[in-house]
């Protein structure tokens, strides 16, 4: 990504899959019907082209770190409008702190500890293709990945959460990421 040359905020519109990925592990069940995560992360996009002037970082690292944190802050306000003044709030370095560890298990599902920078750098990309990748998937499909791989979450407790049978989610589960597998290798293979 060129974070300092091109127009200001340019290369923003890669961090959107990865954004959705982030709003879709902490939506808040309250929020249903009101507001989706969609609409989040666009007025998460709508405020970094706003403030990119404001972004003093420089990587694309530094610069999903901003995002991020924009998400937290939008998703509080939401949640604050929603819920007025008497409403339960996350704390909001509780919550950014989650949904930083949300990012970093993501990339641990990715791939292990990887030491050069070279490695890093393509961890990170592999972290946003993955996301983008995920948005391709069927919703059923996407959310079951999402709450047994990403969120940890047993077969179980993803089933209890889906409102399906364990044998149900283990199907989506399955055609999830041999879906996956195909999406992905078919884009390393255009590489």
């Amino acid at each position: 990504m060129n974070c300092g040359g091109g127009s200001p905020g340019s290369g923003l519109e890669q961090f959107r899959p990865y954004l959705m990925l982030l709003a879709r592990l902490h939506w808040d069940k309250r929020l249903q019907g009101v507001l989706d995560p969609a609409d989040l992360v666009q007025q998460t996009f709508v405020e970094a082209y706003q403030k990119m002037d404001q972004f003093q970082g420089g990587t694309e690292r530094e610069l999903a770190g901003w995002l991020r944190q924009s998400l937290v802050h939008n998703l509080l306000d939401a949640l604050k409008k929603i819920l007025g003044p008497r409403g339960t709030l996350p704390r909001e370095a509780q919550l950014l702190d989650a949904v930083d560890g949300s990012s970093s298990r993501i990339e641990a599902w990715l791939a292990a500890e990887q030491s050069s920078p070279s490695e890093h750098v393509a961890k990170e990309e592999q972290t946003l293709r993955l996301a983008a990748t995920l948005e391709q998937l069927p919703g059923p499909q996407r959310e079951a990945v999402i709450l047994h791989h990403l969120q940890g979450l047993s077969l179980a407790d993803a089933a209890g959460r889906l409102g399906r049978t364990e044998a149900s989610v283990a199907g989506l589960l399955r055609r999830g990421l041999k879906r996956l597998r195909e999406l992905l290798g078919d884009e390393s293979d255009a590489d």
